[in-house]
């Protein structure tokens, strides 16, 4: 859950600090009051979860100094100044300090709520910009994200890590939804550009001019720089390659080979063809996909993952029952047979959307798994098989997510487990390690 914005409000006359708090705590906001500036340095760092409404006048570090060390630390943190009469230039000279705006007592309640919700909401898109790039510059952790204990997972997992190390561009070709832009953070995240610029550009649905000036340039009157001068020196993910018409794509040929090896900027290119009965050969030039496809990632459908699906949908469904404030439902091996039967055409993000509905329903005491699944396919039998899977390996996908959950439910209380599924601690032991299961992992 996204973390609360707090509002800073700093004012050494307390009057005035009680009555700005106790206004934005009305409308909503959770405040945090200081006396003087040197308090509020205290608890303000450079990742402070909120904004900052502060008087410009005021003994000891005075609001300037207190703007200034404040933009020093962290430059986007919005600070509102309130002016007494006369201070208008002060307060102008704190806007091109970094201030992000300023009020002239008296002000009216209303002006300074609208303010402050604007404040917020641009705090809170830094913030969580600032914490996405934190993200995709730990491979460890988005690498946490391929989920999966299945071979081609795990070959997948081996892929990134190998080719993520070179300098080379990069092809990943996969079915819709099945998480190829995930793979490009990834490479990006565990190779050599990690802490390097990771730009992102759709090639589908915009005309060649446009698409020519998004990439090249000339720079626009908005002043947005040509997304390769943006990517320099780090990762420039192209999605829908696919949809690039020809001579577009012989210029960014061309650009790339004009970068020498190594590349400066690592292009990977994403192409959604396959679904189509097509592959990006068939729609790229031959020299442009010949030097993309030197390292080519194909991602599996999730009707090939086997047991991976039942795992997937435990956790987007503990995810989302934690959002909504509800229990996760629970599966029948009717349904963990017909998960790990139904095609899944819009594979990993389909699964994700059948668990919020499953969640949903669940938290109106109505519905079932099996319902859902029939609503997206509705040509498809509930126990009929897409793979020809030997009835064995979906008994212990059932077995193995049912394990997960009771262990899961119980926090990892051995006892407990072994009490609701009728089973002696050697058995259950046996098992838990046969799937890879440990104990600790289900410890709070």
């Amino acid at each position: 859950m996204a973390q609360a914005i707090k509002i800073a409000i700093v004012d050494d006359e307390q009057d005035m600090r009680q009555s700005i708090s106790q206004w934005l705590s009305l409308s909503g906001f959770e405040t945090d009051t200081f006396p003087s500036a040197e308090d509020a340095l205290k608890s303000i760092g450079p990742d402070y979860p909120g904004i900052v409404v502060s008087d410009i006048r005021m003994p000891g570090l005075d609001g300037m100094g207190f703007l200034k060390k404040l933009m020093s630390q962290d430059s986007s943190l919005p600070v509102i100044m309130i002016t007494g009469h006369g201070d208008v230039p002060m307060a102008v000279e704190a806007m091109r300090v970094g201030a992000y705006d300023f009020l002239e007592k008296p002000f009216n309640p209303d002006q300074l709520t609208k303010l402050v919700k604007t404040a917020t909401h641009k705090r809170r898109m830094a913030m969580d910009a600032r914490a996405l790039r934190r993200e995709l510059g730990d491979g460890s952790t988005i690498m946490k994200k391929l989920i999966g204990a299945s071979p081609v997972m795990s070959r997948l997992r081996e892929d990134i890590l190998d080719i993520g190390q070179s300098d080379g561009h990069v092809l990943i070709e996969g079915e819709t939804g099945t998480g190829k832009t995930l793979v490009a953070h990834a490479l990006h995240a565990v190779g050599a550009k990690a802490g390097k610029r990771f730009v992102v550009a759709s090639c589908a649905g915009v005309e060649e001019d446009e698409l020519t000036r998004r990439l090249f340039g000339p720079i626009d009157e908005g002043g947005a720089i040509p997304l390769v001068e943006e990517a320099r020196g780090g990762t420039l993910v192209l999605e829908d390659i696919e949809g690039m018409p020809m001579g577009l794509q012989a210029r960014l040929l061309t650009w790339m080979n004009d970068q020498g090896a190594p590349a400066e900027t690592r292009v990977v290119a994403i192409c959604n063809l396959q679904e189509q009965g097509k592959t990006c050969e068939d729609c790229l030039r031959p020299d442009l996909y010949y030097r993309l496809a030197a390292m080519k990632i194909t991602l599996p459908p999730l009707r090939q993952r086997g047991e991976d699906i039942l795992m997937l949908f435990t956790v987007f469904a503990d995810q989302f029952a934690d959002e909504y404030g509800c229990a996760a439902p629970g599966v029948s091996a009717q349904e963990a047979a017909q998960l790990l039967q139904a095609p899944w055409p819009g594979n990993i993000r389909q699964l994700e959307n059948i668990a919020e509905r499953a969640v949903l329903q669940s938290r109106r005491g109505s519905g079932t798994i099996s319902s859902l699944l029939m609503s997206d396919h509705d040509e498809v039998q509930p126990v009929m098989t897409t793979e020809g899977k030997p009835l064995k390996e979906y008994v212990e996908a059932f077995e193995r997510m049912l394990i997960d959950n009771t262990m899961r439910r119980h926090k990892g209380s051995i006892v407990g487990v072994m009490d609701e599924l009728c089973l002696p601690r050697r058995t259950l032991n046996e098992k838990m390690a046969k799937y890879g299961l440990q104990r600790s992992d289900y410890l709070n």
